[in-house]
């Protein structure tokens, strides 16, 4: 299986560090985040993975040489010209899992101890098109479940903003972690080239398409956002 990371991203709120680095290569505990990630998928036998760079993007590549990705084989997508979000850049690494079946997304900036073999083998024996590493912690977004933790809309709990795709009595709130387990066939429902977010692709086809959760929540878990998550990071990681 192969995988992407998502690091092309400006990480503002890990300022004054991404003036002049990328957010992937933030430290933690002697780590950075692109190595520890990485890590984190090799101990599920995952060892060919693509980085989408835009920031900083030659940091990015000229760190992965310098340690010959950490015992993993690397491609880089290009970003430089304009940031693609989640679905644009994930579009344009299309090239890199033509012969996979399934794959592998993530947020560079998200530290776990998810089961991720627990998650693919669910993602298979359900046969969705794709499942979304959830936990029941509080978030100011949610995307919202029915009960058998398949995707009907989305909330954002601070200005009751709501998009509901397909109607349920029971709608449950979970808090995104960053990572997908995906089919290869979801390249046919991702517009051409352009910058989008692929959860807005996830809400507009979750009608038609079975996109479910696997919660994850009791797990370590923590989206290294901003300069406060690095050091609660740092107590969670080491």
């Amino acid at each position: 299986m192969k995988a992407m990371l998502l690091a092309a991203g400006f990480g503002t709120r890990l300022k004054p560090f991404t003036d002049k680095h990328p957010k992937a290569l933030a430290m933690i505990n002697g780590k950075s985040l692109l190595q520890r990630n990485i890590e984190f998928l090799q101990q599920f036998d995952i060892f060919e993975v693509v980085v989408n760079v835009h920031h900083f993007a030659s940091q990015i590549s000229e760190e992965i040489h310098r340690n010959n990705g950490w015992g993993s084989n690397f491609a880089i997508s290009d970003e430089t010209d304009a940031v693609l979000e989640t679905g644009g850049g994930l579009k344009r690494a299309q090239f890199f899992f033509e012969k996979e079946n399934q794959f592998v997304l993530m947020n560079v900036d998200v530290l776990t101890d998810l089961n991720l073999k627990a998650m693919i083998v669910a993602h298979a024996k359900n046969k969705s098109m794709a499942t979304l590493a959830t936990t029941s912690r509080k978030s100011s977004r949610s995307l919202l479940f029915n009960e058998e933790n398949i995707l009907c809309g989305w909330k954002n709990l601070k200005t009751g903003e709501t998009k509901i795709s397909q109607q349920s009595k029971t709608l449950i709130p979970k808090a995104f972690s960053g990572i997908h387990i995906l089919n290869h066939e979801i390249f046919t429902y991702l517009p051409a080239f352009k910058k989008f977010s692929i959860i807005d692709t996830y809400l507009e086809w979750c009608s038609q398409l079975e996109i479910r959760s696997f919660d994850h929540s009791g797990g370590k878990f923590i989206d290294v956002g901003t300069t406060e998550k690095m050091s609660e990071a740092e107590e969670l990681f080491h």
